[in-house]
């Protein structure tokens, strides 16, 4: 009768652990965790450089004089000042 009871407590239990199991939710698809645009493309970071930052970039960019006038010379255009011009500029000098 011991043993008996025994292997029905063990089936219960086994029976009981399965079902909790089908009923656990599965881990999120990494397609649900946050997308990687969530991150602010490089663009939008160049607008909180620092002066020292901008300045380095813009003596680096000044070295090809013809992009670097065409980029200044769009952003003109565009009315841009400030650190939207410089958003502006790294693309166009990047890009």
């Amino acid at each position: 009768m011991n043993n008996t009871l025994a292997a029905v407590v063990v089936l219960a239990g086994i029976a009981v652990s399965g079902i909790a199991y089908a009923q656990t939710p599965a881990s999120p698809p990494a397609t649900t965790l946050a997308p990687a645009s969530s991150k602010p493309s490089a663009a939008t970071r160049v607008e909180t450089w620092t002066k020292k930052q901008w300045d380095a970039a813009q003596k680096e960019w000044a070295k090809d004089k013809a992009k670097w006038a065409d980029c200044r010379k769009q952003s003109s255009k565009q009315k841009l000042e400030g650190r939207k011009s410089w958003s502006f500029l790294y693309q166009c000098m990047t890009g």
